[in-house]
């Protein structure tokens, strides 16, 4: 009698989870890690000094392909979506702005909290090992680049029940005021350099409300040729910008600090989303697309954080051995290109399994009380001082540490978010009905 084979459990969809969100974040960050590879090139001179450089903007072919491949912006327009969402959730369900911005600092800052005390220790290590220190501190500052993301997206997020309120008030003119302040910025910046830096803030905010407009459907009133001509009229927009010479044609150089050249990014990218929405929930919706994405999902957070930093630990190995070293951007360096993606994802396995389950633990606890709002601030400033510091000065070895001891000091002063908090919340638990379906299920990274 032969027994029926077994079929593969299909993953699980949760109700009400976007799957072209997921799929989008997914397809961000592999395209953040392989260009990430591309770029970090370590140098040893003859007479012993180590430099770093970008092969890859140095290429002639590099301005056109990151204009189309810069998906910042998107991840911030995902954010808008999801954030805005589970703002929404957890206020049905009486939670206030403070509890929001509790369970967000304490998903993002947790696996940071533990990257910036492993590399600090670990550079600490190496230099009282005799590892020169110009090495140290190029390993530090290349490692730490990831950083000033979580600073704008930490920015950006706990700014969410602000903007949502005047969203749902006037969201045509919220979005305005936030571009006309990019724009005043951007233009104040060849007199007041340092002013630039507030576009961290102001530029994706702006973005994120782009996600808002999203949410509320705002694009999908809109049809295929509309869309379209959406997509065509930034990118023209943006090129006619860099055609008078007022943003420049690189868009990694307009990345730190932003001006508004992302926002046409943006914007663009926000209707390509909706364009293509279809089509990516066919391909998100086939089987081993999903389990993928559902696994990559649940510890973006710390692909993203730790793969700059093993990516340059194991660069900066080489160079120690005296492991041969192709000049960048020749043939040889190229085609090692591949190998070192691929020991970069190996490296990063056990690095997944000891820290990952840092981003899946729990934070909703078993009391209704958040904490009090003195500590939630308290909080959010102690973090922002060292990510600031970072995203204008560079990432140190001194700063690694102070860094490391302000963000488990924040987590302390966070505690547990409270349990109406919907990021936590099973999908069983009740709640009041919500107009339209949720996407809270997309938990930030």
């Amino acid at each position: 009698m032969r027994v029926p084979r077994q079929r593969k459990a299909v993953p699980v969809m949760v109700p009400g989870r976007d799957l072209v969100i997921d799929l989008a974040r997914f397809i961000c960050l592999a395209l953040v890690v392989v260009a990430h590879t591309m770029m970090v090139s370590p140098v040893l001179h003859p007479d012993g000094t180590v430099t770093s450089e970008n092969t890859l903007e140095n290429q002639p072919w590099f301005l056109p392909v990151i204009w189309v491949l810069q998906v910042m912006p998107l991840f911030f327009v995902a954010g808008g979506i999801t954030g805005l969402q589970s703002w929404r959730r957890l206020r049905s369900r009486g939670g206030s702005a403070y509890d929001y911005i509790q369970a967000r600092m304490l998903r993002l800052i947790r696996p940071a909290a533990v990257l910036l005390g492993v590399m600090f220790t670990g550079l600490w290590a190496a230099r009282l090992a005799g590892v020169d220190p110009q090495v140290i501190e190029l390993l530090a500052a290349g490692a730490g680049m990831p950083l000033w993301f979580l600073a704008a997206y930490l920015a950006a997020q706990l700014n969410v029940p602000c903007l949502a309120a005047l969203h749902a008030r006037a969201p045509w003119l919220t979005l305005a005021g936030l571009v006309s302040l990019v724009i005043a910025i951007d233009c104040l910046r060849g007199v007041l350099p340092l002013l630039a830096h507030a576009n961290m803030i102001f530029l994706w905010c702006a973005v994120q409300q782009l996600g808002f407009m999203v949410e509320d459907g705002w694009l999908q009133r809109l049809g295929r040729h509309n869309l379209a001509g959406i997509i065509l009229a930034g990118n023209l927009g943006l090129g006619l910008l860099v055609l008078l010479g007022l943003y420049p044609g690189n868009m990694l150089a307009n990345l730190n600090p932003p001006n508004a050249s992302l926002l046409f990014l943006g914007i663009s990218q926000a209707a390509a989303l909706q364009l293509f929405r279809p089509w990516l929930h066919r391909l998100a919706s086939v089987e081993w697309v999903l389990r993928l994405v559902a696994g990559a999902g649940r510890r973006a957070m710390t692909v993203y954080l730790w793969h700059l930093p093993v990516l340059a630990a194991m660069s900066g190995l080489l160079l120690l051995t005296g492991f041969p070293q192709p000049a960048g951007g020749t043939a040889a360096w190229w085609w090692g290109r591949p190998l070192v993606l691929l020991a970069v994802m190996a490296l990063l396995l056990p690095v997944l399994a000891l820290f990952g389950p840092l981003e899946e633990l729990p934070t909703a606890s078993s009391h209704t009380r958040g904490r009090p709002a003195a500590a939630v601030v308290t909080a959010a400033v102690v973090v922002f001082i060292p990510v600031s510091d970072a995203a204008l000065n560079g990432l140190t070895l001194g700063l690694l540490g102070g860094g490391a001891a302000c963000f488990v000091l924040a987590t302390l002063l966070l505690g547990r978010a409270p349990a109406r908090d919907t990021a936590g919340a099973r999908p069983e638990a009740s709640a009041p009905p919500l107009p339209h379906p949720p996407l809270s299920a997309n938990l930030e990274p």
